[in-house]
């Protein structure tokens, strides 16, 4: 009787344990969620926040579940091919299409570190310059000297603490939910607010997201043969996608909602990250000041560290490479990624309007990645019989296209 106990409790134990196994794959995807509650993230919410109070947050909506839906596929590329964004164009699209969107990539990645760099810089309240070589040293020495795991558990920490500073932030203001629930889910297009809503898509939807969660996605040895591991890890993987998702569609409504019932409430229009900070500190109070700036701090600084892994992935992918710190391609992309975005920071007037340009940057490029990626999880060559059903070609290029339309209406506004 006692070893049939005994028996059950280990078959418990297994059961409980086996539960418990989704979350050894949590972390490539919070990875990637780090990305899109990046300084620009920061820039492009405060401004449509005090700018247009809650109506802007359907564009909050509208590109995480975009998001959600692309980072899955590319993740099913990831796993389902072993190879990322990058080396799949290389490998399996002729250099005269690969290249240039590659390319655009790198420029995009450049872009984003830009405004990584800019918000680290702003949250150490020295002068900008001084602050932007402080990150990128700090950030570069995390790159060269630290491990992918170490690197993944940093970044972790630092997205939760960015979470736990906004949910402290939320606390002391007044919202006005039911703005805010119809803000949510019905799409409003005030005048004067396109480039504000590119400029948040654009933030949220990131190219080097795509390319940087198709690489990281193996660095779990993810890759697997037969057809159960393969389904077994899709599943775990979709869960991975979701749940950082979510939490970064929470951050990012929390800055919008933060600066409605703030900012806007009082008529005060957001021009520059330092202002909102220093804005804060009257209507809420010293401490949300103090934490406004810690939040920032650690989006600076982990969001450029995965702009500087994308740019290294994209870089040698284009050499058939995977992503290396160690590898020479890779060491490359990162340095001209890293470096480029500093030397620009050197001739930037206005940083908050840096940071605004740097996403309608990304959003410019977003639609030739969106088609690359879709073009390559849709060809039976290239994903066997993990190949997209036509219900999610037809979802994909769906989003491809309002993207396109949307970068097209920007250029016309």
């Amino acid at each position: 009787m006692k070893n049939i106990f005994k028996d059950l409790k280990r078959r418990d134990h297994k059961r409980y344990l086996g539960g418990l196994d989704v979350f050894r794959y949590i972390g490539p995807g919070l990875l990637v969620t780090v990305g899109f509650i990046d300084p620009g993230n920061w820039a492009s919410n405060f401004a449509a926040g005090s700018e247009f109070g809650y109506s802007l947050l359907w564009v909050v909506t509208l590109s995480t579940i975009m998001l959600i839906i692309l980072q899955h596929n590319v993740a099913h590329l990831g796993i389902v091919t072993g190879l990322c964004l990058s080396e799949a164009a290389t490998q399996y699209t002729p250099k005269w299409v690969s290249r240039p969107i590659l390319g655009t990539a790198v420029l995009a990645s450049i872009s984003t570190s830009l405004a990584e760099i800019l918000g680290g810089a702003i949250a150490l309240e020295i002068p900008i310059v001084w602050g932007a070589v402080l990150t990128t040293v700090f950030v570069s020495i995390m790159l060269f000297t630290n491990s992918y795991k170490k690197i993944e558990r940093s970044i972790i920490a630092f997205v939760s603490v960015i979470g736990l500073s906004f949910i402290y932030e939320l606390f002391l203001v007044d919202i006005d939910w039911p703005m805010a629930v119809e803000g949510w889910v019905t799409p409003a297009i005030p005048k004067g607010s396109m480039l504000i809503i590119m400029s948040v898509l654009g933030a949220v939807v990131m190219p080097h997201n795509l390319f940087l969660h198709s690489e990281v996605i193996q660095s779990h040895e993810y890759n697997k043969q037969d057809t159960a591991s393969i389904k077994k890890v899709l599943k775990y993987e979709l869960f991975d996608t979701l749940f950082s998702m979510i939490i970064g569609w929470a951050i990012n409504s929390a800055m919008i909602l933060l600066a409605a019932a703030t900012f806007f409430k009082s008529g005060i229009q957001v021009e520059e990250l330092q202002q909102a900070k220093s804005l804060l500190e009257p209507l809420l109070g010293s401490n949300a000041a103090i934490v406004f700036a810690l939040a920032l701090l650690m989006a600076g600084i982990s969001s450029t560290i995965t702009s500087g892994m994308a740019a290294g992935s994209i870089f040698a992918g284009i050499f058939g490479e995977s992503y290396h710190i160690k590898d020479s391609h890779s060491q490359v992309g990162v340095i001209l990624s890293l470096g480029i975005a500093l030397l620009l920071i050197f001739f930037i007037g206005d940083p908050f309007k840096g940071l605004i340009i740097s996403q309608m940057v990304l959003s410019i490029q977003l639609p030739f990645t969106v088609f690359l990626q879709v073009g390559l999880t849709s060809s039976r060559k290239v994903m066997g019989d993990y190949v997209n059903s036509k219900w999610s070609t037809f979802v994909l290029y769906t989003i491809a296209v309002i993207v396109t339309v949307l970068n097209i209406m920007l250029l016309f506004s």
